[in-house]
């Protein structure tokens, strides 16, 4: 009899969107009358800008002409879309090959087939508070798992000193669900420990294009040498609008050798054998976002999540409960007032303004006391729900 995947045994539960999903809806079977202000999801709530639904809508009609269409797609991106983004880190000062840019389906699907480059025996380094998926990946996986907790006293970002063992590192700047960043001394010195010790890092940039710091990195390859250690993973979808559309793109450096093989041909080769490419429709939309009309479209959509964010920033400046992040990403990570538990706060949120968030709890042991506000609700919801929350928090 055929033995399954035992290490799914080792999963826990994926308790934390069941139980909001689940609160949320008793919550609404007796209160039909309550509109909720929903600020714990991730996904977007502006549609996709001008630029890309012309672009889609060119693609389809090239569909419909012998002579313009296209069937399957390079495994690893179309050429026209893998020299646009190399284009686009070049404004960056960072010089790639349009070969080091693979184009995916997305982030998320990314993270975890990306792993296909490393051995089973090799260990991975989960920064948490973390997005689960990193832990659960690796899991199923059956590899060991370093938990590195990160706190409010080092600003939830923490550097690598010598009693970190790990093949495999995870960092994600700016961070979910912290929406902390880190800076380029930061992030070098995690560079520069990869190179040290052989590891390579997973450099999740899903959130770059909300950095308005410019003297924050925006791609881990502005640092010296990390070509040499890191892949880049990133997406579209909180950039541009393409949750449900689905498009990313991954950064290999022809440099990255771990024990005399080379992971961009490594990553070619599995593209080449598991994938059959990302849809033409979609890569044309993509490449929309990178022309010059398109960075003020998404730039545009992008000012109202910050926007959103400097409103609930207001409120909780106001009624005096600490947080991290806003500023240069779409997730606010607050302490829960009052010595609240995370799910407390969120019970309390619920019932007494009808606020939806995320229970920190949900990202790792160590976010139990805080709480995560999305900033990618609409603008109406964002503003009815600070006022909710001076009205509950405020001084008397």
């Amino acid at each position: 009899m055929i033995t399954p995947n035992t290490n799914y045994n080792n999963l826990k539960d994926s308790y934390l969107f069941y139980n909001i999903a689940q609160k949320t809806k008793a919550y609404l079977e007796n209160n039909p009358d309550k509109k909720l202000l929903r600020l714990g999801i991730g996904d977007v709530s502006l549609p996709l800008c001008d630029e890309v639904i012309k672009a889609l809508h060119t693609a389809v009609d090239d569909q419909a002409v012998k002579e313009s269409f296209h069937g399957y797609m390079p495994e690893c991106g179309a050429p026209f879309l893998r020299q646009t983004i190399a284009d686009y880190y070049k404004k960056r000062g960072v010089a790639l090959s349009p070969d080091e840019v693979f184009v995916s389906s997305g982030a998320s699907d990314e993270l975890g087939d990306i792993l296909d480059l490393f051995d089973r025996s090799s260990s991975c380094l989960v920064i948490e508070p973390a997005y689960p998926a990193y832990v659960d990946a690796n899991v199923m996986a059956g590899r060991k798992i370093v938990h590195l907790s990160s706190n409010k006293e080092n600003g939830f970002l923490p550097v690598p000193d010598d009693n970190i063992k790990a093949d495999i590192l995870y960092i994600c700047s700016p961070n979910n669900p912290t929406g902390a960043v880190f800076s380029r001394d930061q992030l070098q010195a995690w560079v520069d420990f990869a190179n040290e010790n052989g590891s390579v890092i997973l450099f999740d940039a899903a959130y770059e294009a909300f950095i308005e710091d410019e003297t924050l990195p925006h791609s881990i390859f502005e640092l010296d040498n990390a070509q040499t250690c890191a892949i880049e993973i990133c997406s579209l979808s909180k950039t541009a609008g393409f949750t449900g559309t689905r498009l990313g793109y991954t950064v290999i450096s022809k440099s990255l050798v771990r024990n005399g093989m080379n992971l961009n041909d490594m990553w070619v080769r599995n593209r080449t054998t598991k994938t059959n490419g990302v849809s033409y429709i979609i890569q044309k939309g993509g490449a929309a976002v990178f022309t010059d009309e398109g960075q003020r479209q998404i730039h545009d959509n992008i000012k109202i999540y910050k926007n959103n964010a400097k409103i609930l920033m207001e409120a909780l400046d106001e009624v005096g409960i600490w947080y991290t992040g806003g500023k240069n990403a779409p997730y606010i990570w607050l302490k829960c007032p009052n010595n609240m538990g995370s799910w407390e706060l969120f019970d309390f949120l619920l019932n007494k303004a009808q606020i939806v968030g995320t229970p920190g709890e949900g990202f790792g042991s160590c976010g139990e006391g805080y709480f995560r506000f999305s900033t990618f609700g609409s603008v109406e919801d964002t503003a009815l729900a600070a006022e909710r929350l001076i009205q509950l928090f405020g001084k008397e």
